[in-house]
C-alpha cells in the first residue's frame, strides 16, 4: 500500500516530520541512509535558540537572523523560525527533551551574532537530547522506518512519488527531503576537516535538482571558527561556540585579543584565517595552524554546568581546558543554501517537501549558531504537516 508520507533522513528535521505528519493523521514511512542514529544532528553541541528572555524577543532574534546572514536570508522563513521558537521549544519539551534549568528558568546563553542570550541547551549534548527524544516519537508511532536504505531515485508518479531506498520500492503522496547537506564529501574532496557525519554526501539534493527542483545559494558552504586542532584525537571535533558565551576569548601567538569572540560565525572565522595569514598564529605539533581559544576565563561552576562533554573529550587527551587554553581553527561545518522551500516547506515541486539543512534560505548566506536544530524542528513540524494535509486532500 502506498504511504501518505515519505520521509527521507534520520536527523532532527527527519524525525520532527515523521512525527508530526503522523500526529496529523498520516501514514508515514521513513527512510535512513545508515542506522536511525546515524546523522549530524546528533552531533549539535551549542544549543538552540528562542526568545524567552525578558529582553528579547521574537522580532529581535529575527533581527539578529537577518544581520548575520547580511540581508541575505529569506525574510518569510526568518519570521516564521524565530516567531514559531518558543512554541518548538515547548513541543519538544512534550516528546521529552529537558533542557537545562537555572533558578527555575531556562539556563540562556548569548552565541556568535546574537544581541540577547536566547541560547538553551541541555549540557553541551543538545542536538543528542533531541534526536534521542524524537526518535522514542517515532518508535512509538506506527511510523514504518527503513535503515541501510539511501535515497537512490525518485520518480513522479500519476498519485505522488515512487522511491528507490536501499532494497525497498515505496510510493507515497508526498516526500519530505531531510538527509541533510553535503560538507563530508566537500572536505574529502579538499583535503580539509569537517565536524559533518560521513553521511553527508549530499546526493539527495542532486536527485530534486534533477527533477527540476529549484535551489539556492549552493556555494555558501560555513566553517565552524573553533574546530578542533590538537590533540589529534580532536581534529575535527567541534568546541562548542558557547565556551566563548560563558567568557573564553580567541588569542593569536603574542595573547593579543583579535577579534570580536561573539561575532557571527563567517567574521570570526575569517579573522583566524586573517591572523595566522600574517604570521600571528600558532602551529600545532603535526604542522597545523592555530591560535589559541583561552578556555581558562570560563569557571568551573558554569564548564561543570554547559560543557561537561567537551571538558571529558580533551581532558580524555591529556588536555584539562579550564587549565590551559586550546589550539583552534576553523573546521567546514555546514551546508548554509539548499533547496527552495516555501512557509509549508515545500519545494518548487508540488508534492516534494525539504526540511533541515538541505533546504535554503532560512540562514541566507550565513547561519547563526543554534538555529540548525531550530529550524530542524520549526520547519520539520511544518513541512510534516504540510505533507500529510496534501497527501490526505
Amino acid at each position: 500500500m502506498p504511504y501518505d508520507v515519505l520521509v527521507i533522513g534520520s536527523g532532527a528535521s527527519g524525525l520532527a516530520a515523521a512525527v508530526s505528519a503522523e500526529r496529523a493523521g498520516a501514514s508515514v514511512a521513513l527512510a535512513a541512509k545508515g542506522s536511525l542514529q546515524s546523522c549530524n544532528s546528533a552531533k549539535a553541541q551549542g544549543g538552540i535558540q528562542a526568545a524567552f528572555g525578558e529582553d528579547d524577543s521574537p522580532e529581535i532574534h529575527a533581527q539578529d537572523v537577518w544581520a548575520s546572514s547580511h540581508e541575505t536570508a529569506d525574510r518569510r522563513l526568518v519570521e516564521i523560525l524565530t516567531s514559531e521558537a518558543p512554541s518548538a521549544i515547548h513541543w519538544l519539551e512534550d516528546v521529552g527533551v529537558e533542557f537545562t534549568r537555572d533558578n527555575g528558568g531556562y539556563r540562556l546563553a548569548r552565541c556568535g551574532g546574537a544581541t540577547r542570550k536566547r541560547l538553551l541547551q541541555v549540557g553541551d549534548r543538545t542536538g543528542h537530547a533531541i534526536t534521542k527524544a524524537l526518535r522514542a516519537a517515532v518508535a512509538s508511532s506506527a511510523t514504518t522506518t527503513h535503515t541501510n536504505a539511501p535515497l537512490s531515485e525518485l520518480v513522479p508518479t500519476e498519485h505522488g512519488w515512487r522511491a528507490r531506498v536501499g532494497d525497498h520500492e515505496l510510493e507515497a503522496a508526498t516526500v519530505v527531503l531531510a538527509a541533510g547537506g553535503r560538507c563530508y564529501r566537500e572536505a574529502e574532496e579538499r583535503g580539509e576537516l569537517t565536524t559533518n557525519h560521513p553521511g553527508a554526501t549530499g546526493e539527495v539534493t542532486q536527485i530534486a535538482l534533477d527533477l527540476g527542483a529549484e535551489a539556492r545559494d549552493l556555494d555558501a558552504l560555513q566553517y565552524h571558527p573553533n574546530g578542533g586542532a590538537w590533540p589529534e584525537t580532536m581534529q575535527g571535533y567541534s568546541i562548542p561556540e558557547t565556551t566563548r558565551a560563558y567568557g573564553a576569548v580567541l588569542l593569536n601567538a603574542d595573547g593579543e585579543e583579535f577579534t570580536d569572540s561573539l561575532g557571527p560565525r563567517d567574521a570570526v572565522s575569517q579573522a583566524i584565517v586573517d591572523e595566522v595569514a600574517k604570521g600571528k598564529g600558532v602551529e600545532t605539533p603535526d604542522g597545523r595552524p592555530a591560535v589559541y581559544l583561552d578556555t581558562t576565563r570560563i569557571s568551573e561552576g558554569d564548564a561543570n554546568i554547559s560543557l561537561p562533554y567537551m571538558l571529558r573529550r580533551y581532558r580524555g587527551g591529556g588536555i584539562d581546558p579550564l587549565r590551559e587554553p586550546l589550539l583552534t581553527y576553523p573546521v567546514l561545518h555546514y551546508q548554509n543554501g539548499g533547496l527552495v522551500i516555501d512557509e509549508h516547506g515545500e519545494t518548487t515541486l508540488e508534492g516534494l517537501f525539504a526540511c533541515g539543512e538541505i533546504a535554503g534560505g532560512t540562514h541566507g548566506r550565513n547561519r547563526m549558531m543554534g538555529n540548525s536544530l531550530l529550524e530542524c524542528t520549526v520547519f520539520g513540524r511544518r513541512a510534516g504537516k504540510a505533507a500529510a494535509e496534501k497527501a490526505k486532500a
